[in-house]
């Protein structure tokens, strides 16, 4: 009897680690839903985003990795508008995220902080507007952040510094306001990474002037 219960236990722990590539995956494709409710697709580049498709893996503009993970979200230039959520900060495998050239209003969640593979995130030509999220500074892994021609505001946070593999940075074309970090890779980006921002004033003057001086 216990022998048969042990056989019991033992087929229900193998059927959940079948399983659990899946069920990963469609949390992730019902946060990829989630995401797509709030768009304006006219183009239906986002036809394909079917949560009866088996998982996102299936879908055209997602790459998963070999145990079904959702790692790259490709729709730059796809002519699509709206908002970011928080629920992409539930894409926790992600590395590559390609929203660039699109009509995307609204803030920047600071739920973009939780994707803590991220190593690309390209976001340049929208229409986003609100501060830069202090929380991005989580992206440890991160290596290029473009933010450009957008409509961002408020000072650049200090925590960005702390971006140890960070080797591109744009934020050229924004609202942004304060003086510009010179610590960690900051010293290393040219000035065309911070041009056409009026009311930036330079980097920061070692301690004789606030980080937020002229916001």
């Amino acid at each position: 009897m216990a022998s048969s219960s042990l056989l019991i236990s033992l087929a229900s722990c193998l059927l959940f680690l079948a399983l659990s590539p899946a069920l990963a995956s469609n949390s992730e494709g019902e946060a990829l839903c989630a995401f797509k409710s709030r768009l304006s697709d006219p183009n239906n580049v986002l036809q394909s985003w079917d949560q009866s498709l088996v998982n996102p893996c299936t879908w055209f503009h997602v790459t998963c990795d070999s145990q079904n993970r959702v790692i790259r979200l490709d729709l730059g230039n796809s002519n699509i508008t709206g908002t970011l959520g928080p629920e992409l900060g539930r894409l926790q495998h992600l590395q590559y995220l390609e929203l660039y050239r699109n009509s995307f209003m609204g803030k920047i969640p600071e739920e973009l902080g939780n994707l803590k593979n991220l190593v690309s995130m390209d976001l340049y030509e929208n229409q986003l507007e609100g501060e830069i999220p202090k929380s991005l500074s989580k992206l440890k892994s991160l290596r290029f952040m473009r933010l450009n021609n957008n409509k961002l505001t408020g000072s650049i946070p200090r925590e960005l510094v702390t971006l140890s593999n960070l080797k591109v940075l744009d934020f050229s074309n924004n609202d942004l306001c304060g003086t510009i970090p010179v610590d960690g890779p900051f010293s290393t980006f040219p000035p065309e990474s911070f041009e056409n921002n009026k009311r930036l004033n330079g980097p920061e003057l070692l301690g004789l002037a606030s980080y937020d001086f002229g916001c």
